[in-house]
């Protein structure tokens, strides 16, 4: 990885946090801004293949939703079949099979430590489920501001920093608000499952 551009600092902590995912059967990658991470993603799923994604500001920041929307995207886009479903039941039937049956399952977590521990939660647990199992290849993208030094620290962020910050984002959609319904520690993958972008500025929440 090049990690040209970042202080002595943040560069340690990417090359600790890199080194402990690997340790535990994460593929670690690094783009140095939002434009390299788009990259990076579209180059790691091969032209025709199944995609779907969880909700995520950091792949909206990234242009990756834009670019699955796009009629000539050249991949089979999941999430728009299961969006055009007008049936509410029927819709989130489908939004699990299909999700399940991708090829690329996308998201983000809330924490990365530098031990190589990723901590994501949700309300509902609607992305969890898929990053834990089911899809052959799952990809998170992370900005550096969710690089944490310890799973405790981890945990912090997702209740002080993630959760306030979606709870105004779903407010002021018009929802409900927000909580912690499942907290989830990713502490081992088999190899070449998971990879992890980390991104070298912030993204998300």
């Amino acid at each position: 990885m090049s990690l040209d551009g970042l202080s002595a600092d943040l560069r340690g902590r990417v090359e600790r946090t890199s080194s402990a995912l690997e340790g535990r059967g994460v593929s670690p990658r690094f783009a140095a801004d939002r434009r390299e991470a788009l990259a990076t993603v579209l180059g790691l799923i091969p032209k025709g293949s199944a995609v779907a994604h969880g909700t995520s500001t950091t792949l909206v920041e990234i242009g990756f939703v834009d670019e699955m929307k796009r009629p000539d995207s050249g991949y089979r886009y999941m999430n728009a079949e299961w969006l055009a479903e007008n049936d509410a039941a029927e819709r989130g039937r489908l939004r699990a099979k299909l999700s399940v049956e991708s090829d690329y399952f996308l998201g983000s977590v809330q924490a990365v430590s530098e031990t190589g521990v990723a901590i994501g939660c949700d309300a509902s647990g609607s992305r969890q489920a898929f990053y834990t199992f089911g899809p052959p290849h799952v990809i998170w993208v992370a900005g550096v501001n969710k690089l944490v030094p310890d799973v405790d620290a981890g945990v912090r962020r997702v209740r002080e920093i993630a959760l306030p910050l979606e709870d105004k984002r779903i407010r002021a959609a018009g929802g409900g608000g927000s909580f912690v319904g499942k907290l989830v520690f990713y502490e081992r993958e088999r190899p070449g499952r998971i990879t992890l972008v980390l991104v070298g500025e912030n993204l998300g929440f």
